[in-house]
């Protein structure tokens, strides 16, 4: 029996690199701010505080994930973390709901959403971008008709104590929200990389016409990581209304970009070449080191949206070359297995 040729030490340097490259960074970045900041980076309560911010981007980043792993992108987030948490203080402050209804029916209205979303893709044969983005503004729209354009902001007894502890609660002295983007990342790696669901996305995402060949019903898988993407955006919002304690109608947008930075860089790593939980779990942390240190080092206002922009060009581009990289590995191995086929004679 033949032994499949060992890889060439430079390509198994390159795989290191790219699967394990971006923790590396995250580590680096970490050091060096805490150089440079000795005595306000490296402690327990800047750590609590990064953590708490991006949290929320954190479980956007890993529900963008979802639908990028077959192949399509859902721009309505941002739109739907507005909608969702504006929907969360209308229900509690306005029409008097306990605060658990009102918590599972704007979840349920985000998986709803992301079924709509879905059916819109794979039924109406609208290209990802734009049918997302087109239901992302009806849902800013509703924002607005909910909102009246003005803030909702509790009586005087405030929000009950029990659901501002869904964010403001802590665990091990820890923020509970980071708690839980690392159960999220748990289910999401769990389903993506351990069961069926996971390998049926990973081939619609690679390849929706083999899928079909095959048997894999694509367009309901398709739905359901929809589907999943809201149901995460639907929790996001609850969380981010337990957060803010007050009904913003413009908030939303502001999470849209990180997300999808976090999403699309997290590709690049642990599984290069296909969006991944852990990877995703991994860019969101050098995100959120590198926002912080540079926010502490007294950068302007201007710097967070440029640094955004530029990463997010960035993580598109490693994710498109690790993308080909995958691909030209694949055509190597299978040129090579059949060349190792037995010849028949003529």
């Amino acid at each position: 029996m033949t032994r499949a040729p060992r890889p060439a030490p430079g390509r198994r340097f390159g795989h290191l690199v790219g699967a394990y490259g971006l923790p590396a960074l995250t580590v680096l970045l970490f050091a060096a701010f805490s150089l440079a900041l000795p005595d306000t980076f490296p402690t327990l309560d800047n750590i609590s505080a990064v953590l708490s911010n991006q949290s929320i981007p954190a479980m956007l980043a890993l529900g963008a994930t979802i639908p990028i792993a077959t192949g399509r992108f859902d721009l309505s987030i941002g739109y739907g973390i507005g909608l969702a948490h504006v929907m969360t203080m209308q229900l509690i402050v306005t029409e008097g709901w306990s605060w658990p209804l009102a918590c599972l029916a704007v979840v349920l209205c985000g998986v709803l959403v992301g079924v709509v979303n879905g059916v819109v893709v794979e039924f109406a044969k609208i290209n990802s971008f734009i049918a997302t983005l087109g239901t992302g503004s009806v849902m800013y729209a509703l924002t607005g008709w909910i909102t009246g354009g003005a803030r909702i902001v509790p009586g005087p007894n405030g929000l009950p104590a029990d659901f501002t502890a869904l964010y403001d609660s802590r665990f091990l002295g820890l923020p509970v929200s980071a708690f839980y983007v690392l159960a999220l990342t748990a289910v999401l790696w769990l389903l993506l990389e351990r069961l069926p669901l996971g390998r049926y996305l990973y081939v619609i995402g690679s390849n929706s016409r083999a899928a079909d060949l095959v048997g894999i019903p694509c367009r309901r898988y398709v739905i359901l990581a929809f589907a999943g993407s809201g149901l995460v955006v639907g929790v996001a919002g609850v969380l981010l209304a337990a957060q803010q304690q007050i009904g913003n109608p413009s908030v939303g947008m502001d999470y849209l970009l990180p997300a999808f930075v976090g999403a699309l860089l997290g590709s690049t790593a642990i599984r290069p070449g296909r969006a991944n939980a852990l990877g995703t779990l991994v860019a969101v942390t050098v995100l959120a080191v590198g926002l912080a240190g540079i926010g502490q080092l007294g950068a302007q206002f201007w710097v967070t949206p440029l640094f955004n922009g530029s990463t997010l060009l960035i993580a598109v581009g490693l994710a498109g070359y690790a993308a080909r990289r995958q691909l030209r590995r694949r055509a190597t191995e299978s040129s090579r297995s059949l060349q190792d086929l037995p010849r028949v004679a003529p």
